[in-house]
């Protein structure tokens, strides 16, 4: 299980809980798995989602391995320059 920490209005979607617990190893599995247990998280996901992972921003990076034990953080994908 990896421990996942949520930013912003990903919050509210999962019941206000700024942390919740996943059984994924990738960052698709991790999306795909909260999608199932948090369906409100669908429409954010769809527009595009950034992973911390042990401090590295990741975007559509679906592959990157994620073990139980890094430092997760999802946050909605933000644009700027």
């Amino acid at each position: 299980m990896v421990k996942v920490k949520l930013w912003g209005t990903l919050r509210q979607m999962t019941d206000g809980q700024s942390e919740v617990e996943v059984d994924a190893k990738s960052f698709k599995e991790l999306l795909d798995r909260l999608v199932e247990t948090y369906p409100g998280l669908a429409p954010y996901v769809a527009r595009g989602v950034s992973m911390s992972l042990d401090g590295v921003i990741y975007r559509e990076s679906w592959f990157q391995e994620i073990s139980p034990d890094s430092e997760v953080v999802l946050m909605p994908f933000m644009k700027g320059g």
